[in-house]
């Protein structure tokens, strides 16, 4: 009884270890990239200054680092809330509370094609854009900063929308599902500080989008006609347009169900 005791607790630690692992990774993953790690070296700097004022019985630094900790849980949530935020969210769109809905791939297929064409054709004559696609996280605040469009996605009206000296040129086109929902939107803009300064505001505004939402960013620079996708906070730049058709379909393509695979394959072994 005492042998299942220890073992039943040696699971327990180890099943506790690796969860907390996973946890501590996933946060560093998180925090990758952004001021947060300017942050945390600074929070390292005073909890060596409070381990240093502990060993040598530094009175006055103890006691200032002694009150510095009492409000730190505070004081971390408070210069950490971006972070907490973006977290929280990423845990919101997990499986465990997806809505179960997938686009039907005629859809994609039908929204992808549309898409490519648009993108094409203001990349050749470097119109600038910004497009972003709505998916699991919904973007109903950013939809009401602009005009309000509400019609069936196809390529000329996305053309038209970003024909530079129109009223709807600068900022950007949200699309959900099959339908342009609004035009001239703002978006946050990214603060990550290891964006090329070359980039500019288009760039951070989508890249800005992909770090508070799971939705895709397509940017078209007006400047070189260059076309980049944010996704989860990072910049794929200079995509070609299979590249980009190969990224759309890949991240908007729903998961093929168990069943298929299976039908599937039976009709292989057949």
């Amino acid at each position: 009884m005492q042998a299942l005791d220890g073992l039943t607790r040696y699971v327990n630690d180890i099943v506790d270890i690796l969860i907390v692992s996973y946890v501590i990774y996933k946060l560093l993953m998180l925090l990758r990239g952004t001021r947060a790690v300017q942050l945390l070296k600074g929070i390292s700097i005073v909890i060596v200054a409070w381990m240093v004022s502990s060993f040598f019985q530094l009175s006055t630094l103890q006691w200032l680092m002694e009150n510095l900790f009492s409000v730190g849980v505070i004081t971390i949530i408070i210069i950490f809330q971006p972070e907490l935020r973006r977290a929280l969210e990423q845990l919101g769109r997990g499986r465990l509370f997806s809505r179960g809905s997938q686009v039907e791939d005629q859809v994609v297929t039908k929204m992808v094609s549309d898409l490519i064409k648009a993108v094409a054709h203001l990349s050749k004559r470097q119109i600038g854009a910004l497009i972003v696609l709505e998916r699991k996280t919904g973007l109903s605040d950013y939809i009401e900063t602009g005009i309000s469009v509400e019609a069936k996605l196809g390529s000329e009206l996305m053309v038209n929308i970003f024909l530079p000296n129109t009223p709807l040129h600068d900022g950007a086109v949200i699309i959900r599902g099959e339908q342009i929902m609004a035009a001239g939107c703002y978006l946050p803009l990214s603060e990550n500080p290891f964006i090329s300064k070359e980039l500019g505001t288009r760039h951070r505004a989508g890249m800005g989008m992909s770090e508070v939402s799971d939705a895709l960013s397509i940017i078209v620079s007006e400047e070189t006609g260059q076309i980049s996708l944010a996704i989860h906070g990072e910049l794929e730049r200079g995509l070609s347009e299979e590249k980009l058709i190969s990224r759309l379909y890949e991240e908007l393509k729903p998961p093929e169900r168990n069943a298929s695979f299976w039908s599937r394959r039976g009709d292989r072994d057949g």
